[in-house]
């Protein structure tokens, strides 16, 4: 059988060899279906909400109903999202990180997949809830896990490599909900949701990759048999403070930039769709179907931005630090939301603008897999990395609340507010003098 530090082993890409590969790709699989679940009701929540609620689809108040559920489910989503993060961040260290990403997989697939079977949406927020803490636990066992195996001077290619699992995710739910509720049961959106939920068992199948192939690094092993179990606390005393703070201050103004951007894409591509097809006259099934086109390209665009992005960060971490990276990305983010929603543009060039907002907004998610877990010594990467990386989701947790009242107002409430969100990656900007550079530093025991 093939062992991480296998030395004779022959190696491949990156050279690394093939045990180390299967651990990044069982980590790859876990992330990209941990997004994939996690944003599954975005997609399905128009039919989802107004059945549950016993509401006929396509009228005024099924519409109502599912903007405010929308937002506060997310916003559910988020906060367990977070606890789940700090919680299995900890469980990692203590338990292992291969024990930990099994585990956090089982839990959001579950949850996901019992989605499909709520009575009502007392229900269906419990299933978030339970899907929330596995999708926020499992990405602090696998970043660490990855930077722990792989050599050191490929942890930033491994770990980004690593995130863009969260752009094929998002591709692979559109495409779900695509053949399943416009190609497999066009006829039945009240219905077809609940099959788009099941789906949420696949990351079950992936997790038996894991349990047969996947073993506890031997560097956690080895901390593990001489250490203290780590204690959320000492996040916040000594010298582990600032690193905590370097991880936090990056990490919160992503998510909040993030977050606001992607739960605003149905609006913006919806709200252009309404005006342009009122300018030329179409009627409502016309309308609708030139939304669902736009929807589409928004969201395609944001996620193919994305990916580029996400590799981008190799060169940018290793040319210029980690510090530098951030505040370029930083400073493109800004660029890219002011220039997307302040000038006047023809609708279908502001919906390609979400390339350039995935290229720098969603593509700086790909630093964390790597800058996170060089912070933290060994005992407490996976704690600290999990709650710098998932605490800010309490903050951003306040912004799907705000969605629906904005979004009822019309396309142009929705540009004015993107615009305004410009400003956030600039504070982030102010912030970096507070964050620490760890490029060609090793990994700490």
């Amino acid at each position: 059988m093939i062992t991480e530090r296998a030395e004779t082993a022959p190696r491949g890409p990156l050279g690394m060899n093939s045990y180390q590969w299967t651990v990044l790709l069982a980590a790859w699989l876990g992330w990209g279906f941990d997004v994939f679940d996690g944003l599954l009701f975005n997609y399905v929540a128009p039919n989802c909400v107004p059945t549950l609620l016993h509401i006929p689809l396509g009228t005024p108040a099924a519409k109502a109903a599912s903007q405010y559920w929308t937002g506060v489910l997310t916003s559910v989503l988020l906060l367990s999202w977070a606890a789940g993060g700090v919680l299995f961040g900890r469980v990692a260290d203590r338990i292992g990180r291969t024990k930990t990403l099994l585990l956090t997989m089982l839990l959001y697939a579950a949850g996901t997949a019992a989605c499909a079977f709520a009575p009502n949406i007392s229900v269906l927020l419990l299933c978030r809830i339970v899907g929330g803490l596995g999708i926020g636990g499992e990405w602090a066992a696998g970043a660490a896990m990855v930077a722990e195996v792989v050599p050191e001077k490929r942890r930033v290619e491994a770990g980004a490599l690593l995130y863009t699992s969260a752009p094929v995710g998002l591709f692979l739910a559109t495409w779900v909900v695509h053949e399943i509720a416009r190609v497999l049961m066009p006829g039945h959106p009240e219905l077809s949701w609940r099959y788009i939920f099941l789906c949420g068992l696949i990351p079950a199948a992936v997790a038996l990759l894991v349990r047969l192939w996947v073993r506890e690094p031997e560097r956690w092993r080895s901390a593990a048999e001489r250490a203290a179990h780590p204690r959320l606390s000492e996040l916040f005393s000594g010298p582990t403070r600032w690193l905590t703070l370097s991880g936090f201050l990056p990490a919160v103004t992503v998510l909040v930039t993030w977050w606001s951007c992607n739960a605003f894409i149905p609006g913006v591509a919806t709200g252009l769709a309404q005006e342009t097809a009122q300018a030329l006259g179409l009627d409502k099934l016309h309308t609708s179907a030139l939304a669902e086109d736009w929807k589409q390209i928004a969201t395609n665009a944001f996620n193919w931005g994305g990916l580029l992005g996400t590799l981008l960060t190799i060169p940018a971490a290793k040319l210029l630090g980690r510090r530098p990276m951030f505040a370029v990305y930083f400073v493109l983010s800004a660029a890219a939301l002011f220039l997307t929603f302040g000038p006047p543009l023809a609708p279908l060039t502001r919906l390609h603008g979400y390339f350039f907002i995935g290229l720098t907004v969603f593509g700086v998610f790909g630093a964390f897999t790597y800058y996170l877990p060089e912070l933290f010594p060994t005992r407490l990467r996976a704690t600290g990395a999990g709650f710098c990386y998932n605490i800010g989701r309490v903050v951003a947790s306040i912004g799907p609340f705000l969605v629906g009242s904005i979004a009822a107002q019309g396309a142009h409430s929705i540009l004015q507010t993107l615009f305004w969100i410009g400003v956030v990656p600039l504070l982030g900007l102010c912030l970096l003098p507070w964050v620490m550079e760890t490029r060609g530093r090793a990994l700490t025991d």
